[in-house]
């Protein structure tokens, strides 16, 4: 018998902004384990180190918001490993309010969150990545359909998806390929005051088709997916793993 065919991440180096986030440390577990070499970073310092040190990562704490700190850590990426093939940006917030009753400065906290941490992911990833790679940004079923009280949170990751479109015209001739996945609501401790009310968990399970919540393994294999070079002739796309919520109403 032929000897099995390498993988296709091993070796392969990433960053990751938000790690430590409920998917984006479910990706970099994934990712690890398929022997891609990773820079983790995010804001707190101590799940961080605790991370870094499980998955024997170099770590990177820093604010996402500040472009320069990102190309700082794509840059030192680039110089720990020898290369970076892709950069993540798992980096987000949530804000439920209706526009009225939504502040100048909470609307531009989501703006930060959302929207301009993904665009110093693209920005560095177009700096250092020279060749071939991957940026996978995050986005929301939010974007794809209208629910109340997401003003905020819409407009930032419909801004996430005008960016996969337009960078991944910008950086195709390259090979540098750009993407996003779009979940509904998953469970992660970003979103517990939702899912971890039993009313208003029941009550959002009943709208997505599937019947219930997402799961963080659930987004963070889709990036995965886009991030490996095997899937290299998918960009501008923005993935929705989100329980068929963006295209059909449950029955609930």
């Amino acid at each position: 018998m032929p000897p099995p065919a390498a993988d296709t991440m091993s070796g392969h180096s990433y960053l990751i902004l938000g790690a430590t986030g409920g998917i984006g440390s479910a990706l970099a577990r994934r990712l690890r384990a398929r022997g891609a070499l990773l820079l983790l970073a995010a804001r707190r310092a101590e799940p961080l180190d605790a991370l870094g040190a499980e998955l024997a990562c170099p770590v990177a704490p820093l604010d996402a918001t500040d472009p320069e700190a990102v190309l700082a850590a794509a840059r030192r990426a680039q110089e720990t490993f020898g290369r970076l093939d892709g950069v993540v940006c798992a980096v987000g917030s949530l804000l439920l309010k209706p526009a009225h009753r939504t502040s100048l400065a909470e609307f531009r906290a989501t703006l930060d969150q959302n929207l301009v941490t993904a665009f110093g992911a693209v920005a560095a990833a177009g700096h250092v990545i020279t060749g071939p790679g991957s940026v996978v940004l995050f986005s929301s079923v939010a974007a794809r359909m209208g629910l109340a009280n997401h003003e905020a949170i819409a407009a930032a990751k419909a801004g996430v998806e005008g960016l996969v479109r337009s960078a991944a015209a910008t950086y195709g001739s390259r090979g540098l390929r750009i993407n996003a996945v779009a979940p509904g609501l998953t469970a992660t401790p970003l979103t517990v005051g939702l899912t971890g009310n039993p009313l208003v968990a029941k009550a959002s399970a009943a709208m997505h088709p599937l019947g219930r919540l997402g799961e963080a393994e659930e987004p963070a294999r889709a990036a995965e997916f886009l991030l490996d070079p095997a899937s290299g002739w998918i960009t501008g796309q923005t993935l929705g793993v989100d329980g068929g919520l963006s295209v059909a109403r449950g029955r609930g």
